[in-house]
């Protein structure tokens, strides 16, 4: 009687139950991985962009000097935010529920990034960065319209490290 030799139907379905089980776990982990470079990349360019709204706030509070009127403080920050660093006023700019627009708010425009050597930053009318000027404390805060995971700030994403 002559012996047969080779792959059991049996065998070939463990392998292949094996290999889906492999693919599964590589996609998972690879949609993760995707996840956190997304969270990353956004996180980065929030951050170049804070380093620039600071210096603005910084600009401005110099000029201002010390115990300001308010009628200094909107000269001043027209001077610097609108004039200087090409800003736009935040109002009627589309954002999601998750951001309050208020007076001190100010949008980056393409003219702002290419003048703050950072015109690699995509904004369009879905994503817009917005920065929140307290001259007060000397801080801004960075708003993206586009967020991720429903979270717009940079204090935000910060934490959800």
């Amino acid at each position: 009687m002559k012996k047969n030799k080779g792959v059991t139907l049996i065998s070939l379905m463990v392998v292949v139950i094996i290999l889906i089980i492999i693919a599964g776990i590589t996609v998972y982990t690879g949609k993760d991985v995707l996840k956190k470079a997304q969270l990353e990349e956004l996180r980065t360019n929030m951050l170049m962009v804070q380093a620039k709204a600071k210096g603005c706030v910084e600009s401005a509070n110099f000029k201002m000097g010390i115990n300001p009127t308010e009628e200094k403080k909107a000269e001043v920050r027209q001077e610097v935010y609108e004039g200087e660093a090409k800003l736009q006023k935040a109002e009627g700019t589309s954002v999601p529920t998750g951001i309050t627009i208020t007076n001190d708010m100010y949008k980056v425009t393409e003219e702002t990034l290419k003048e703050w050597g950072l015109e690699k930053l995509e904004t369009n009318s879905k994503n817009t960065y917005l920065i929140k000027f307290d001259d007060t404390n000397a801080t801004v805060e960075i708003y993206n319209t586009k967020g991720i995971n429903g979270k717009y700030s940079l204090t935000e994403i910060d934490a959800m490290e």
